[in-house]
């Protein structure tokens, strides 16, 4: 397995850690709450690693421009509106309408990066959409307003634009002090808007709720240094349909982490073998 690949698994098992943690957090607060107190300790986190890896160094103003956009698109609607479908439609669905993020991102980077996307990525793609949709819908039935998929379907959106956005700005800046660009750029946002509505939760999130918000942080954030570390040496085609295999994780973390919550069947065994085909046949068969 080439390293692209590691790194994009390891992404997408970190983004199924932080799921579930929000999923826990959410029982005692807010999503506003759980995303503002993730954007802090993503921040905190990736300045240290910059100033530990040498400082801040030549910026180029072009890349931190495009890292500032991600920060926006990504690190808050992105996530903001994940947050949000967690809560009103649940991890599984979420998860499910989440896969179509790979579907976005290469179909942008054909467009505007001219990748070059082989029959077998585009076919790997199609089975681990496939695969992640038949796990998720193998949990337990969640009710849930027709009109509330539009929230992880913009989060949908919003990651598959920000992919093209962080593999353009990788050109010029490294990927340690591009992301801890993003995420200051969307924490210097977020807390604006949150200050100006005037939202308090952040002071009343106390014990569990908080250890699960800063937890999920730190698990998320270092997901997305991660993505944005392989997209430096891979594909944007090939990185993002392996990260969007977290769903995987997410269901069989799930009877260990949420105990009652999601049910082994034979349909997540389909869904799994499904899953490890379409990641085979990415990795092995993708730059044919």
């Amino acid at each position: 397995m080439t390293l692209v690949a590691v790194l994009a698994l390891a992404a997408a098992l970190l983004s199924a850690i932080a799921t579930i943690l929000v999923r826990q957090g959410l029982r005692g607060s807010d999503p506003y709450t759980g995303a503002w107190i993730s954007m802090m300790v993503g921040t905190i986190g990736l300045w240290i690693c910059v100033l530990v890896t040498g400082g801040v160094g030549q910026v180029s103003r072009r890349s931190l421009l495009l890292f500032a956009a991600a920060g926006l698109i990504g690190t808050i609607g992105g996530r903001l509106t994940r947050f949000l479908a967690i809560e009103k439609v649940g991890a599984t669905v979420s998860a499910a309408v989440g896969s179509l993020t790979p579907l976005i991102a290469s179909l942008l980077a054909i467009l505007l990066l001219g990748e070059r996307v082989t029959l077998p990525i585009l076919a790997g793609t199609v089975v681990i959409v496939t695969g992640t949709a038949v796990l998720s819908t193998s949990g337990r039935r969640l009710g849930f307003r027709p009109w509330q998929i539009v929230l992880p379907l913009t989060s949908a959106t919003c990651f598959g634009i920000v992919a093209i956005i962080r593999k353009t700005g990788l050109d010029d800046m490294g990927p340690t002090l591009g992301t801890a660009i993003n995420l200051t750029t969307a924490l210097i946002a977020f807390s604006a808007l949150m200050l100006a509505s005037g939202h308090r939760g952040i002071h009343a999130c106390r014990g569990r709720e908080l250890a699960h918000f800063v937890c999920a942080g730190l698990t998320e954030n270092a997901g997305v240094f991660l993505t944005v570390v392989a997209l430096t040496f891979g594909a944007v085609s090939v990185v993002t349909p392996l990260t969007a295999t977290a769903p995987i994780f997410v269901l069989l973390l799930s009877p260990f982490l949420l105990k009652g919550v999601e049910v082994l069947s034979a349909r997540v065994a389909i869904g799994t073998a499904l899953i490890v085909l379409g990641v085979y046949v990415i990795t092995a068969l993708g730059s044919r």
